[in-house]
């Protein structure tokens, strides 16, 4: 016997939006399942049926923006906390990199409803995404989320002498975090007190307390890239629109 899944939860597998996406579109009589609209939230469906969506709901998804930030020290990723300010605080015309080539236009509605895809501490620097788009978010942060994230790390040894090569074996692979092995990782040394971090999981603080398990201080901490797309040359403070033809 084939089982039901909410609406809105078969929408998200998808990739259609996000869950909260779906309810706001299953109100709005935007959903239709097997050519018939369906408006009633918490509805069902088979995996067999054909879901489809009006064009006012791609229309209005097409709107959506993702912006990229790259975030100085100092600001938290979400919610204003403990009196310090969200990174969304740095989005506005004065602030947009003037060689973004995004054709898109600044208006202030583009701010409702702009998250973060991804944590990125109050101490980090670099690549931050923000978004309207909940296909993006789902991308970056779902539970099933495969997209590698690169930072470079600069660290100080704590102990006399260099750091030993099975202690950097162990922060590729063989370390426990939380009661659970970490996913395997790719660190390298960047040169003598750099490292390079790539990650395909982002637990609290990671690469902080993966150092400080081999007996690393990390000194500054910046994000350069999520999956294909790369911090560059974005000033720090400054901002640009994810293009059209770029995918994470």
């Amino acid at each position: 016997m084939t089982e039901l899944l909410r609406l809105s939860k078969r929408m998200s597998e998808l990739g259609l939006c996000s869950r909260r996406e779906a309810d706001e579109w299953i109100e709005r009589g935007w959903v239709r399942v097997d050519g018939k609209i369906v408006s009633e939230l918490g509805s069902k469906v088979l995996p067999s049926q054909t879901v489809t969506v009006e064009r006012q709901a791609a229309a209005e998804q097409a709107r959506r923006v993702t912006i990229l930030i790259n975030k100085p020290m100092g600001y938290v990723s979400g919610q204003a906390e403990d009196g310090y300010k969200p990174a969304v605080v740095l989005v506005g015309p004065d602030s947009r990199w003037k060689e973004d080539t995004a054709l898109t236009e600044f208006h202030g509605s583009q701010l409702r409803s702009l998250v973060p895809a991804g944590r990125l501490d109050i101490d980090s620097i670099g690549l931050l995404v923000l978004t309207q788009d909940g296909r993006v978010a789902k991308q970056l942060i779902g539970e099933d989320t495969d997209i590698e994230k690169e930072y470079l790390v600069r660290v100080q040894h704590t102990k006399p002498g260099p750091l030993p090569d099975h202690l950097l074996k162990k922060l590729n692979h063989g370390l426990v975090m939380d009661g659970e092995p970490l996913k395997k990782a790719i660190v390298r040394w960047q040169n003598e007190d750099q490292l390079s971090f790539t990650l395909k999981q982002g637990k609290k603080r990671q690469i902080r307390r993966m150092c400080d398990m081999v007996g690393l201080k990390v000194l500054g901490l910046k994000r350069v890239r999520i999956g294909r797309v790369k911090l560059g040359e974005l000033p720090v403070g400054e901002w640009r629109y994810l293009r059209p033809d770029e995918q994470f």
